[in-house]
């Protein structure tokens, strides 16, 4: 990706950073979250009724930030998907950094970062 394409890039984040979204690192969307200002996170992922699901994160320090980025977060995998049993419903949402947006229609600074079940 050239200059021209990376000014041209809808993504904010890509524009920030100067790379292609293939190469966000977890230190990338920190920088750019606290150089921004962004105050929320969320895990965007399809749950088994084929519906947009979202967790979302209240940014309240940098440690938590680096916390959710780095380990993803646990959910109940039975209320998601109804083929998953209770007693062994835990999943983990883990963030793919490259997918990483601002999220253009929220009323406070957001990134969206679509996530990976596991």
């Amino acid at each position: 990706m050239n200059d021209a394409e990376i000014a041209m890039n809808p993504n904010r984040i890509v524009q920030y950073l100067g790379k292609p979204q293939e190469e966000f690192t977890k230190e990338d969307l920190i920088k750019f979250v606290e150089e921004n200002k962004i105050e929320m996170l969320n895990f965007r992922h399809v749950g088994g009724d084929g519906r947009l699901k979202t967790l979302n994160f209240a940014i309240i320090s940098r440690a938590q930030l680096d916390r959710v980025l780095s380990m993803g977060e646990r959910v109940d995998g039975s209320s998601l998907f109804p083929y998953i049993d209770a007693a062994s419903s835990d999943l983990y949402l883990i963030p793919r950094y490259r997918t990483a947006y601002v999220n253009p229609f929220s009323p406070i600074p957001t990134i969206d970062i679509p996530s990976g079940k596991y």
